[in-house]
């Protein structure tokens, strides 16, 4: 039996997930957890064979909890789910540790073939994303602005295009202020843009922020 622990902020999402894992003979939800702290927690304390991960959870960003557990558990793989097409997060995720990813409107039967391919140790890739996992390996370049800027770099992108001020970013990254406005300056400086305003309507552009 596989052993899944379903992370996801909306219970909804992880109900309709459970239901749908419910289905098969060899996949157990053994777990679900709403926030980051607490997918970490459970994942110390038990038994998992995937780890089934919303890449925007509330408190730490899916991207971090992820690096966190693939530098805890190498072997735990972690399956990424996100409403952001593949373009926009799948090569960054992979690179980072992903044992695959996916978006959620991807088929039922798609998330079922993907958690039974990385629990036996294999990587769930679309033919689109390996095309796009190559050339970015082999050329070790970027098609999109955003696909220039660091992880952190991101992260404060798309909470600034989500309505979060400079202090409220800090808050929630635990960073100082000043820092927060040293990343904003270079996310403008490397993406060509001269305030806010710009960043918001390119992040909604290409479906950086729900």
């Amino acid at each position: 039996m596989i052993r899944v622990l379903v992370a996801d902020d909306h219970a909804i999402v992880r109900k309709g997930l459970c239901q749908i894992l419910a289905e098969t003979c060899d996949i157990e939800v053994t777990g679900e957890a709403g926030q980051g702290r607490e997918v970490l927690k459970k994942v110390a304390r038990n038994p998992f064979d995937v780890v089934v991960l919303d890449i925007s959870m509330p408190d730490i960003s899916g991207l971090d909890i992820l690096k966190q557990l693939h530098a805890d558990y190498p072997r735990l793989p972690v399956l990424i789910l996100s409403i952001h097409a593949e373009d926009q997060y799948a090569v960054r995720v992979l690179k980072a540790g992903a044992a695959g990813y996916l978006t959620k409107e991807s088929a039922p039967a798609m998330l079922i073939q993907a958690i039974r391919k990385t629990a036996s140790g294999g990587r769930f890739i679309t033919p689109s994303v390996a095309e796009r996992l190559a050339d970015a390996l082999e050329y070790n370049t970027e098609c999109t602005p955003h696909e220039q800027l660091s992880d952190r770099e991101l992260q404060v992108l798309t909470l600034m295009a989500s309505g979060k001020t400079v202090s409220g970013i800090a808050d929630r990254l635990c960073l100082s202020v000043k820092t927060i406005s040293t990343y904003r300056a270079r996310i403008l400086e490397k993406m060509n843009m001269k305030n806010n305003a710009e960043l918001t309507r390119y992040a909604l552009e290409h479906g950086l922020v729900d």
